[in-house]
């Protein structure tokens, strides 16, 4: 256990009152997780204000309240006050755990689409190359060989600055973590001292939490912003904000590209159903990923281990033997008629016509491509038409179902995917809100030979309505369906 004052030198506070020789138990941003000598952070979140939970903190056995606004003080507990105290909760946080990721090398990647792939590929990559790897990702957390549920593309700050310090112990020496824009916005990843950082595109998505696309691009500039001389940044100049996120840092600039000048070079030579054949630094490699847009993620993957020191030629030896993430064009073939089902996370306008531009570059004449999409509840609007638009303009047909609505009803959803479709788009869409029946619906209709997208869900094996969780995996269904039409 740490004391309060070697604890409260990881801050700047603006004052501080009462005792702070006191041993710290833990930090904690959530009052239900108080007990006693915690030090609570109240930090003004999105949908509540800590600051509105200090009482309740106290009564639970909190030792130090560390807040933005000063309360009517209570005897036997000290106050800190500060500036911004979700910064402060990170970097507290940090300093209780005795900062894990100096322990480590620590790498973020960031971007719209590619994070979970570029992040898991990486995490494969070092542990193939014989190191103990710690992986923080949307699909699941590794501590090496340990999995760990994740909640959240990047967890809370005290959750972070855990389980590094759980990787630290277990001799870890890598680290891969996403970094989301709320991470970053909402200074989740304080604390954290990056190795390096990695910016794969930045597209149309979460315009519902940043409001506009300018603030979104400011916020996952901060993250390269915030790197230190010591850290390396790589970027993706094939994306025109790509040179943006290098603009102000202080880190080492690297680039990474298909098309642009770059530090580092790629050129697809092949891309068909067994995977990419590439032209990486002047060498060939074959990789087992397909499409496009994983020739970019591979990229970032040989840059970020070349960046951590890596012989170059051994990472493309051993990259080209890994897999990608879970649910990220996942492929399942039908036993009989071979009809190939795709299962892919794609959820934003973007990362949807990348996957369906990949299939357009793989089909043969007369493969007809069926797309099962819908659109998450209580997420960015806006881009449900385009979703809807997207399906239809690359697909022979396109259905329009069900993804997790959450709290939002699912025929109001599926209403704003309809919107925008023109006479010709909605004579190629069906509408049917259930999802299973809708992936059922798709294998009915596709023929020998054809292409069936289930696009949206990924990994996900629930979905989420009225919000509760029912078990639903979309490779589960296809596959179950395959062998049901096959009976």
């Amino acid at each position: 256990m740490s004391t309060l004052k070697n604890i409260l030198t990881a801050i700047t506070p603006v004052q501080v009152q009462g005792d702070t020789s006191m041993q710290v138990s833990g930090i904690c941003i959530d009052s239900r997780k108080v007990g006693a000598s915690s030090v609570f952070v109240a930090v003004a979140g999105t949908a509540v204000d800590g600051h509105a939970f200090i009482d309740k903190a106290i009564a639970q056995g909190a030792a130090a309240i560390v807040c933005e606004h000063m309360p009517q003080a209570i005897a036997g507990v000290t106050y800190v006050q500060v500036q911004d105290s979700a910064e402060a909760a990170g970097l507290l946080a940090a300093a209780f755990f005795e900062h894990p990721s100096q322990e480590m090398k620590v790498v973020g990647i960031t971007g719209t689409n590619g994070k979970t792939t570029t992040a898991t590929l990486l995490y494969k990559l070092f542990e193939a190359l014989g190191y103990k790897c710690g992986l923080i990702s949307t699909v699941q957390n590794h501590i090496h060989d340990k999995v760990v549920v994740a909640t959240h593309t990047t967890p809370d700050a005290i959750s972070v600055q855990a389980l590094l310090r759980q990787m630290a112990d277990a001799g870890c020496t890598h680290v891969f973590i996403e970094v989301s824009s709320h991470a970053v916005h909402q200074r989740r990843i304080a604390g954290i001292a990056f190795a390096g950082g990695v910016f794969t595109n930045i597209t149309h998505d979460h315009l519902d939490y940043h409001k506009t696309f300018d603030e979104y691009i400011k916020v996952k500039k901060r993250f390269f912003d915030d790197l230190s001389s010591t850290a390396f940044a790589l970027t993706n100049m094939d994306d025109k904000r790509g040179a943006v996120m290098l603009q102000n840092t202080a880190a080492s600039r690297n680039t990474y590209s298909l098309k642009a000048p770059s530090t580092i070079k790629g050129k697809v030579l092949e891309n068909n159903l067994t995977g990419l054949v590439m032209n990486v630094d002047g060498h060939e490699a074959h990789f087992r990923m397909i499409g496009t847009f994983n020739a970019y993620n591979l990229l970032a993957v040989y840059g970020s281990a070349v960046l951590l020191g890596e012989d170059k030629l051994n990472v493309l030896a051993t990259l080209s033997g890994l897999h990608g993430a879970p649910g990220r064009f996942e492929t399942i073939l039908s036993p009989e008629d071979k009809i190939l089902g795709i299962v892919d996370y794609a959820h934003t306008p973007d990362a949807l016509v990348n996957v369906l531009a990949t299939i357009e570059q793989l089909r043969t004449n007369g493969q007809q491509l069926i797309t099962v999409i819908g659109c998450g509840g209580d997420r960015d609007r806006t881009k449900r038409p385009i979703m809807g638009q997207v399906a239809c303009e690359h697909s022979d047909k396109a259905i329009l179902t069900s993804d997790n609505p959450r709290s939002e009803d699912a025929e109001t959803i599926l209403n704003d995917m309809e919107s925008a479709l023109s006479m010709s788009q909605k004579r190629k869409s069906l509408r049917i809100t259930d999802r299973r029946e809708a992936i059922k619906v798709a294998c009915t209709l596709a023929q020998a030979g054809d292409i069936i997208l289930v696009a949206g869900k990924g990994h996900e094996t629930y979905q989420e309505i009225k919000g509760v969780k029912h078990h639903f995996d979309d490779r589960e269904v296809l596959t179950e369906t395959f062998k049901t039409l096959n009976k």
